[in-house]
């Protein structure tokens, strides 16, 4: 199944994360969303992208856009590194990995891959970015992508 491209509908998902169950179309009816896929918990450059993230997401909200983090490793994993590094978006439990491989978002290995999908009230993908794994979109870039586009 290929992942769907801009202009297309995005996958709906229901998945457990750090601030209860999470439907994506119930975020939708207020906000668009941007989906953060990331590699992993605690890791380097995920814990400076996902901070980076979290300084800055008064802006993204302003822009009218949540964010969604998630990858396949388990609730509790992410409760502890959402509880280490104050993050105070939801972080997605995507145990089964359904919802990585649905968004194109699997490396070979398993992991998730780093990818960003944003997804219009609309529910329509209205940009995507996959990103070498070592290197993230900082919020400021992010910010300037949302300024020009239409949620």
């Amino acid at each position: 199944m290929a992942s769907p491209g801009v202009g297309d509908v995005a996958p709906d998902f229901t998945l457990p994360s750090t601030e209860g169950e999470i439907t994506l179309s119930d975020r939708l009816k207020d906000r668009a969303v941007l989906l953060v896929f990331y590699p992993g918990d605690d890791t380097a450059v995920c814990t400076r992208q996902l901070c980076d993230y979290r300084d800055n997401l008064s802006a993204f909200s302003d822009l009218g856009a949540d964010i969604l983090a998630l990858n396949p490793q388990s609730l509790s994993s992410h409760e502890r590194f959402a509880e280490k590094h104050g993050l105070s978006f939801p972080l997605l439990a995507d145990e089964d990995k359904s919802v990585c491989r649905s968004y194109g978002a699997l490396g070979l290995l398993g992991m998730a891959k780093r990818a960003l999908v944003l997804i219009g009230r609309d529910g329509r993908v209205v940009w995507k970015k996959t990103d070498l794994p070592i290197f993230h979109r900082s919020a400021q870039e992010l910010q300037e992508i949302l300024r020009d586009l239409e949620l």
